[in-house]
């Protein structure tokens, strides 16, 4: 199956506040990854990201075949 088939954008802006602050913790936290966001606090990490995600740098992504939530730069898409 092609990645556009199995890959929804969400837009952030229709989640729940509440949800869309947990999808970005667990994503500046998550272990095994190099996301990048090791250099400041929780909080200030978890600021950057929703301001990149308020630019349209990076988008939400639900893969239907792992039916998991990410975050990913906007120019990793197809």
């Amino acid at each position: 199956m092609p990645d556009q088939d199995r890959m929804l954008i969400i837009p952030h802006r229709e989640l729940s506040p509440e949800a869309l602050f947990g999808l970005i913790e667990e994503f500046v936290t998550r272990d095994g990854t190099d996301s990048g966001y090791t250099k400041g606090s929780l909080a200030e990490n978890v600021a950057m990201v929703h301001r990149q995600l308020d630019r349209g740098d990076a988008v939400v992504v639900f893969d239907n075949s792992t039916q998991t939530c990410n975050i990913v730069p906007k120019e990793s898409l197809p």
